[in-house]
């Protein structure tokens, strides 16, 4: 459910935001660039305080928090009357952020570390689940209905998560008392291979990055390429959740084989797939092509982000887990902030299909970054 909430309203913000006044269309490049991006440059900062909280005080409470807030300001989207008061709500959001780091920070705790990958990759199977129904369910609400009654929607849904979470979600922690947390420094003491670690923070970065950089001009791409068609909006749905139908399936599948060949391989390859898919689809000549294209990514999407946090969970020791994971949300986070700003600058400097050629560089870079930080595990798998 929360998957859903969190996506049901990707498919049409940029066109949400057209809705809110007469914009150019590089006026319309950088709002929707602005909307993206807002409240995960707020989720940047507040995450390390979250996480901080969630060792000292259990995550449950952390996931109770993030839902509460979120239905609260999905509700107020629904009643903004300019793009001003929607950037302002979406800055508010990220005040709430937190459920899925989280909730990944729970199970890495609550598992054994030699099913970690397999834990997480059915704990990513929920989120895409739920990410790939929300736009669809989203996309055909707001034809159906309105883009405003969608957001009421989605505030109803993370009621729900926030009643499930509160009385069904258990927890073995014990509260940590203030004086007794360890420091920054401290936490950094405590990973066996820190730059390992801090390198998978950048790997997530540029990850979320690469992926964003694409959502504010989709839709639009979308209705460039059906030249302006009424069912622009339906299928805009369709091109956000296919990836989702790639991922449902193959996430648990690789977070197992990522558990017997080494989950550094799974990540590489997710990469060297996801760079010769980005470049096709900067000449797709119909929405078709695009769907097709965007399946494969939802492959490579399977085993990039859920890779990096099965990496974490097996080199991160349980009492600073919340913290290693808030720090990972964070870096997420900045991606998240990059991406849509990349994606708008570049569309707006030079077309829609620029922005996917800028984001298969991005994920050169990230190939190359993740193949000399894995080294070492490369190296200890031959030598055990």
């Amino acid at each position: 459910m929360a998957g859903i909430g969190f996506s049901e309203v990707m498919p049409f913000l940029s066109l949400y935001v057209d809705s809110l006044g007469n914009f150019t269309r590089a006026e319309l490049s950088l709002y929707s660039g602005l909307a993206f991006a807002a409240s995960y440059f707020v989720t940047a900062l507040a995450s390390p305080l979250w996480g901080k909280m969630a060792d000292r005080t259990g995550r449950k409470l952390m996931l109770v928090r993030a839902s509460a807030g979120m239905a609260i300001v999905f509700i107020l989207m629904g009643l903004v009357m300019n793009v001003w008061q929607l950037i302002g709500l979406r800055l508010l959001q990220g005040v709430f952020s937190g459920y899925i780091s989280n909730a990944n920070a729970l199970i890495a705790t609550q598992v054994p570390k030699r099913r970690s990958g397999q834990a997480l990759g059915l704990l990513v199977t929920g989120n895409v689940s739920g990410a790939l129904f929300g736009p669809l369910l989203g996309g055909t609400l707001a034809s159906v209905f309105s883009y405003r009654l969608t957001f009421f929607i989605t505030g109803f849904l993370f009621i729900l998560v926030f009643l499930v979470t509160a009385v069904f979600v258990k927890e073995d922690f014990h509260t940590t008392k203030k004086s007794a947390m360890l420091t920054t420094r401290g936490v950094v003491g405590e990973l066996a291979n820190a730059k390992l670690v801090f390198g998978m923070f950048v790997t997530t970065m540029i990850i979320q990055a690469a992926n964003n950089s694409i959502v504010p001009i989709l839709s639009l791409y979308v209705r460039q390429i059906m030249h302006n068609s009424p069912a622009t909006t339906f299928y805009s749905g369709i091109v956000a959740a296919v990836p989702g139908i790639a991922t449902l399936f193959a996430a648990p599948l690789l977070g197992r084989v990522g558990d017997q060949i080494g989950t550094d391989r799974i990540l590489i390859i997710g990469f060297v797939l996801a760079m010769s898919v980005y470049i096709p689809m900067a000449f797709v000549t119909n929405v078709w092509q695009l769907i097709g294209l965007r399946f494969v990514i939802g492959i490579a999407n399977a085993s990039m982000l859920p890779a990096v946090q099965t990496i974490l969970a097996k080199n991160t020791p349980p009492q600073v887990t919340g913290r290693v994971f808030s720090w990972n949300q964070s870096f997420q986070a900045m991606g998240n902030v990059a991406g849509p700003l990349i994606g708008s600058f570049v569309s707006t400097t030079f077309d829609y299909a620029g922005v996917f050629i800028s984001t298969a560089l991005l994920v050169v870079l990230n190939l190359a970054l993740v193949y000399h930080n894995t080294k070492q595990m490369r190296q200890a798998c031959r030598n055990g």
